[in-house]
């Protein structure tokens, strides 16, 4: 493994929101989280912790519409990081799973670091907001983030009947499967962990 740290710092504006964000793949979970969504900051900070992953944002958007643009913007703010963090990828894991148990809630996360971005969403909420944020909008988050980060994302609901511990068991598992997934692997020596020599899609 290069010993290169692998950081990212972006900035996004647009005429609906503008992000700044900065990230460290090596960290220690530590956070600095501001988006003006209450739950999706406890959210991130959770993804954070779990993954060790630390992380600093600043949003702001027009959340006087709604929180849709906020949401999906962040999502695609971290999945570009995560993907400049990684570089050329070589020496990682690649694939990370984790399946978190929140009380009743029970969801499995899957990754592959493939460059073939895709995901796979199957989760239900008994209801409409967690708070005052939209449940829908945490597909759009996912769908975002693996987008922009290059990934093959499995999200899989086991049980659950709670919407916030869907929500938090969902960030929790994509946390610890990421930390998987980006974590070096000392037997792989540097080499980029695919048959065809790139993850570049």
């Amino acid at each position: 493994m290069d010993s290169k740290p692998r950081t990212a710092d972006i900035a996004r504006s647009t005429s609906e929101t503008q992000i700044r964000l900065q990230l460290r793949l090596d960290g220690a979970g530590q956070s600095r989280i501001g988006t003006g969504i209450g739950f999706l900051d406890h959210m991130l900070t959770a993804l954070a912790r779990h993954s060790l992953i630390d992380l600093e944002i600043e949003a702001k958007g027009d959340l006087h519409i709604d929180f849709h643009h906020t949401t999906e913007d962040v999502g695609i703010v971290l999945g570009q990081a995560v993907k400049r963090a990684l570089g050329d990828k070589r020496g990682i894991r690649r694939y990370g799973a984790a399946t978190v148990p929140m009380d009743e809630a029970l969801v499995e996360a899957a990754i592959d670091i493939s460059g073939r971005p895709f995901l796979a969403w199957s989760v239900v909420f008994p209801r409409d907001k967690v708070g005052e944020m939209d449940t829908e909008l945490f597909e759009e988050f996912f769908r975002a983030f693996a987008i922009n980060a290059g990934i093959t994302l499995h999200v899989v609901q086991k049980a659950g009947t709670n919407a916030h511990h869907i929500a938090e068991a969902a960030f929790k598992a994509l946390a610890r499967a990421l930390r998987e997934a980006v974590e070096p692997d000392p037997r792989a020596m540097g080499a980029i962990p695919s048959t065809k020599g790139s993850l570049d899609g």
